[in-house]
């Protein structure tokens, strides 16, 4: 078992320059810029780890699993895959490509091209409108495709690409992600990786933000464990958290930056692991399966993570999250039921255990990554907006082109840090 995580302390009181809000991957890089710099601050976090919607746990079934995010996008250019090697942990690529189930079967080699194509056309025709003088839904900009093939586009686009059905997407947000050549995974998990880089930070876990009085030349920040008072904070919760009703700010965020995280809501994704004995399903480690299903009660499989016995099944968007709202027996049930309608009943057998996430039941996250709403997408340069140079928003929402990302929101942070030093470099 990996030694625990060791942390700076946290001043139990005295002056601070700044108070970062959040030990998510924004967070961190937020604090490690800051402690590059010599700056005098406090990383406060409302759970009792560190990593945010990046989470590994050991304990469900005795291997790394990826509770949040697992892929690990780009990792030539991603800066916390960079910072892997320095943590001494591995990581592997991800193997191209995916399979698709039609019925019992896979597609064969002329149903595969046509999915495979009809994707790329599909992904064009959003990017194209995306670059039109008026935002609309990407669902309007889909080319008229056979309908029987409407509902995996659909899905892999939208539910498990950016967390939300089309409907509910951006055009102009989806075109502007940059595309994706390879990703990674990280052996011992994305989650083991971020809390690797939290090493060493001054780090108050279990502490809950309630309150942020902004009125004055110094920023108070109100945790059940004390007041803590700084020249500036950045603030790295997510959108859902910003805008709910946990964390009350003095004065209240501008009607301008509320309206902007109304806009840009956090949607549903969540993995239901299943731990299979044997290889039942005659996959390969790390194979990405979707299903050529008749409506949007679909998933995707990741098999066999890591080598390991265990499966993720991800489910999105409005079913995703309705299916969540019933409850972890609920989607344990769905997922074995949909594995054992593509690969024979036998499956259930082959089912040893089975846990599911619900992140939108998580009181410190509420949901999965930032998706802007038709017409929205603008609102995530005004959360780039300083609230009176005192108060810096970041994380993966506050990105114009990573967002849903973990180098995204690591990005993120480091640029509101950077902006914050130069800030205090004049007084």
């Amino acid at each position: 078992m990996a030694a625990a995580p060791a942390y700076g302390a946290v001043p139990a009181s005295g002056y601070l320059e700044v108070v970062v809000i959040g030990a998510g991957a924004a967070g961190i890089a937020a604090a490690r810029r800051l402690a590059a710099a010599g700056r005098r601050f406090a990383l406060v976090e409302a759970s009792a780890r560190v990593g945010g919607r990046c989470s590994t746990d050991m304990s469900l079934f005795g291997v790394p699993f990826d509770r949040g995010a697992r892929w690990i996008r780009s990792p030539d250019a991603n800066p916390v895959a960079k910072l892997a090697v320095q943590a001494k942990l591995e990581l592997y690529p991800a193997p191209p490509g995916q399979t698709l189930r039609i019925g019992r079967r896979n597609a064969r080699e002329g149903e595969m091209e046509f999915f495979l194509s009809s994707l790329g056309r599909a992904s064009r025709a959003i990017a194209d409108a995306g670059r039109a003088k008026a935002d609309i839904a990407a669902a309007k900009a889909l080319p008229k495709i056979f309908e029987e093939w409407n509902p995996v586009i659909d899905f892999v686009l939208g539910p498990y690409g950016c967390t939300k059905d089309l409907t509910d997407v951006s055009a102009y947000d989806f075109a502007r992600q940059p595309e994706r050549d390879a990703d990674a995974f990280c052996r011992q998990g994305y989650g083991t990786l971020l809390a690797k880089l939290a090493d060493g930070l001054p780090v108050r876990l279990s502490t809950p933000v309630t309150a942020i009085d902004w009125a004055h030349n110094a920023v108070s920040v109100e945790t059940p464990k004390g007041t803590l008072t700084a020249r500036a904070v950045i603030m790295t919760a997510s959108t859902n958290v910003l805008m709910g009703s946990s964390i009350r700010y003095r004065p209240g965020l501008p009607k301008r930056h509320f309206d902007a995280l109304a806009k840009l809501s956090l949607g549903s994704l969540d993995h239901i692991a299943l731990e299979l004995e044997g290889n039942p399903l005659g996959l390969r480690p790390d194979d990405l399966v979707f299903e050529k299903a008749a409506g949007n009660r679909t998933a995707a499989l990741l098999a066999h993570v890591g080598g390991t016995p265990l499966c993720l099944i991800d489910v999105g968007g409005r079913f995703g999250k309705s299916l969540a709202d019933q409850g972890e027996a609920a989607m344990v049930a769905f997922a074995t039921d949909w594995l054992a309608d593509l690969y024979g009943a036998d499956v259930k057998k082959a089912v040893k255990r089975g846990h599911a996430t619900r992140w939108s039941k998580e009181p410190y996250v509420l949901g999965a990554s930032s998706v802007a709403a038709p017409g929205a997408q603008p609102g995530r340069r005004v959360l780039m907006e300083p609230l009176n140079n005192r108060i810096w928003l970041a994380g993966e929402a506050v990105h114009e082109t990573l967002w849903g990302t973990v180098n995204g929101a690591w990005e993120s942070g480091e640029r509101a840090a950077e902006a914050v030093i130069k800030r205090l470099g004049r007084g």
